[in-house]
């Protein structure tokens, strides 16, 4: 029987070994949990869901974390392989961390393994390997030190036994009292070998330090303020997320503060989203005033050990006394949080949330609502210019609006100021890319003692090369975009945003050797034409380039809000959240730039850019004043923010949102196609379009053809020598979304095998 029926003989066999089997989640796309068998000495041991492992995997090692710690085996035992090792000084994965894991590869197309390699990239689990086989080979090092000990302590007692034995058997005071005094000194010894002893049983990371308390020094609400918190303290009440749309200026940080030290207080924890690590730095120091030790900071700018070493003090609290409040950027997600009472999202309309690659692709501000399901906790959201989905989700229910319209200083908002280039120029009014009007606001602000932000959206020198003989456009030679002048101390380099291929700046067009010219400016020419204007101010850039030095950065923005910058320069980096009290005049130069977007969300994002940019001047009782250059000051953007109606603005383009069936009355899905070979790319991303609409469009209603479009070449078609094709598939809100995406998921992985053609398709959930 067992032998013409080869597997129902191992299998018995197997049970009747009552091996254990395991699901393991490696660091890798895969579409299962590859399982495993666990080696009766480990199994003596324990094994326990969330446990790291290293496994084998195709002729490799990995650490993975164990998903299920008993799972029924569906294949031959035969072929199930043994677990290596459990990695018991490297610290278990919590129960909610794998959940949020299998949220985010739901919601966002992926594999569980793509997420779990976010949350522990390569970098950070090296460490963490590193430092668990250094706490291993310390233990080892005790452990043969506490042998020694115990063997000396035995001694010690036994002599100390014998002593005392003598001490009772002496018929001669002196000599009793001799012993005794032996004795003494043998207990004296005996009682220090106990203290090492213990000293060395203690575990080697027993020595991280929680948080130390700060006392609370309390902050002062104003009137509006006081409102929107009792408002803010009932929407928590019906258990909802809360929405709260605060003009800027109008005090949402202190309001932040006050619900995070009454959770703090309640013996919970706080995670406290930024977009952007300059915010973070910003609000660094203002946090750690009011929570001290107990305020944890997590972003890419920290160090690697610095990252770690926060993960291992929040793993360390859970249970304790201890509790912390984390900022961080959208990274912090990832960490091993528990026992979360509040989660803030900061400006949550920020595109800085989303991540494009690589995957997951998911977005800060929606995984944080997916941590408030998973822990139950509160979760607010704030903007002063609130994203349309998060405006639809208050208006259809699911979210709570708080609104705080009343600035904290009670000051007015700044003047707006369009100056249309096209005219000045007629006129010779422009100097440069400065129109003199803007000359004379910036001179009359340096003058009374106040600062001024100029934005410029494009970094570089110029950002776009020309010869004047031939009109070639100086190209990248791996992308379909021009090529930006980086000016340097020795010269200047030609630059690729895109793939970062960089070439010596001649002055001469390669195809003929006419002289090239520079077409616009980027901020560091605007820096260079600030530096003639304004001879005698200080003036510093902050954008792309310079952010990549982090202590510059962070001595930038230092500076400039302790007034040592009299103009600060910079791309949208300098439009976020920050409060500089002495400014008072915001400037954009060739504000066209943000309109230009070929994206749906185009007049969005400028409306958000300009109003937050807007609020960045006269935050202290002062009224500021808000410059904008442009050669189209018809356009609608300007017009729907002269009128100051946010709630007006947001219906218009709601109702525009509705009638092109855009989000948040849709859910839209890029799949992307990148391949070296142009024909190839065309002729791939046909098919899976094909496919996507026998799938989705099963009907051919002419209604439903919208849902799938493309395959088209994006504005930006070939980037790294990969030429690029897009799908776009909209899908209805409906009770049928979720099985649509994962059965889209499906007939994109079935493509991939089919036409062997794996790592070229990219699927993006939500695109920015």
């Amino acid at each position: 029987m067992f032998r013409s029926n080869s597997n129902s003989f191992w299998y018995l066999r197997g049970a009747m070994k009552q091996t254990k089997y395991i699901s393991v989640i490696l660091p890798l796309k895969l579409e299962w949990e590859p399982c495993y068998s666990v080696p009766e000495e480990i199994l003596k041991e324990g094994i326990k869901t969330g446990d790291r492992v290293r496994v084998p995997f195709s002729g490799k090692e990995y650490i993975g974390v164990v998903s299920s710690a008993d799972v029924a085996a569906e294949t031959d035992p035969r072929k199930i392989k043994d677990i290596f090792s459990v990695e018991r000084d490297m610290e278990r994965v919590l129960p909610q961390e794998i959940e949020l894991w299998r949220k985010v590869a739901e919601y966002y197309l992926c594999t569980v393994g793509e997420v779990s390699k976010a949350a522990y990239p390569t970098g950070k689990l090296n460490l963490e390997e590193a430092r668990a086989n250094a706490i291993s080979k310390v233990r080892l090092r005790k452990e043969k030190l506490a042998e020694s000990i115990r063997t000396k302590i035995e001694r010690l007692e036994a002599r100390l036994a014998r002593k005392k034995e003598a001490a009772e058997k002496a018929r001669k005071e002196s000599t009793r009292m001799s012993y005794l005094e032996e004795t003494r000194a043998l207990e004296d010894e005996i009682s220090m070998a106990r203290a090492a002893l213990e000293a060395v049983n203690r575990e080697p990371h027993a020595d991280l330090d929680g948080p130390k308390h700060q006392e609370w020094t309390g902050i002062t609400l104003t009137e509006a303020q006081k409102k929107a918190f009792g408002q803010i303290k009932c929407g928590f009440a019906s258990d909802k997320p809360v929405l709260l749309d605060g003009v800027t200026g109008s005090g949402k940080t202190e309001i932040y503060m006050m619900l995070a030290h009454e959770v703090l207080s309640e013996g919970r924890n706080v995670l406290y989203l930024v977009p952007e690590i300059a915010l973070s730095r910003q609000l660094e120091d203002r946090l750690h005033a009011y929570f001290g030790e107990r305020l944890i900071t997590f972003h890419s700018g920290e160090s690697a050990s610095s990252r770690r070493n926060a993960a291992e003090q929040i793993r360390r609290m859970a249970g304790g006394k201890d509790n912390y409040i984390v900022l961080g950027t959208r990274s912090s997600i990832f960490l091993p949080h528990h026992d979360l009472g509040l989660i803030i999202v900061d400006e949550e309309h920020d595109n800085s949330y989303k991540q494009d690659s690589p995957a997951p692709r998911y977005n800060g501000r929606d995984t944080a609502l997916m941590m408030h399901q998973i822990h139950g906790c509160k979760i607010l959201l704030g903007s002063a210019t609130p994203s349309l989905e998060e405006l639809y989700n208050c208006s259809a229910g699911k979210h709570v609006l708080v609104t705080l319209s009343e600035k904290y200083h009670g000051s007015e908002d700044a003047d707006i100021e369009i100056i249309d280039t096209k005219a000045e120029r007629r006129k010779n009014g422009m100097t440069g890319n400065f129109s003199r009007r803007l000359i004379e606001h910036i001179n009359r602000t340096l003058e009374s003692g106040e600062q001024v932000i100029i934005l410029r959206s494009r970094r570089s020198w110029a950002p776009v090369m020309q010869c004047e003989t031939c009109g070639e456009i100086v190209r990248c030679p791996h992308c379909n975009v021009s090529l930006c002048l980086h000016k340097h101390a020795a010269g200047g380099r030609m630059t690729c945003h895109y793939c970062g291929f960089s070439s010596s700046f001649t002055g001469r067009c390669g195809k003929c050797g006419g002289n090239l010219n520079s077409l616009g400016a980027g901020t560091q020419k605007i820096e260079e034409e600030a530096a003639k204007l304004f001879p005698h101010a200080s003036i510093a850039r902050l954008d792309g380039d310079t952010a990549q030095n982090k202590s510059y950065e962070t001595r930038t923005i230092k500076d400039f809000a302790e007034g040592k910058t009299d103009i600060l320069i910079g791309t949208q980096i300098v439009t976020k959240g920050f409060d500089f009290k002495g400014l008072n005049l915001v400037a954009v130069i060739a504000a066209d730039a943000l309109l230009g977007m070929q994206d749906f969300r185009a007049d969005e994002k400028a409306l958000q850019t300009l109003e937050q940019f807007r609020g960045r001047c006269g935050r202290r009782g002062s009224k500021g004043m808000f410059v904008i250059q442009t050669s189209q000051p018809e356009h609608p953007v300007y017009r729907r923010l002269m009128e100051k109606d946010g709630s007006g603005n947001s219906r218009e383009l709601m109702l525009e949102r509705k009638d092109f069936n855009f989000p948040p009355f849709s859910r839209i899905i890029e799949i992307t196609v990148k391949d070296r070979f142009e024909d190839r790319a065309d002729r791939m991303s046909a098919r899976l379009a094909a496919d996507l609409r026998a799938l989705l469009e099963p009907s051919g209603c002419p209604v439903l053809q919208s849902m799938v479009t493309g395959p088209y070449a994006p504005v930006v078609d070939k980037v790294a020598d990969m030429h690029i094709r897009s799908i776009r598939l909209s899908l209805k809100k409906d009770r049928n979304l979720a099985s649509s995406k994962s059965a889209i998921m499906a007939a994109v992985h079935k493509f991939e095998k089919s036409q062997k053609y794996d790592g070229h398709i990219t699927i993006n959930v939500d695109p920015s």
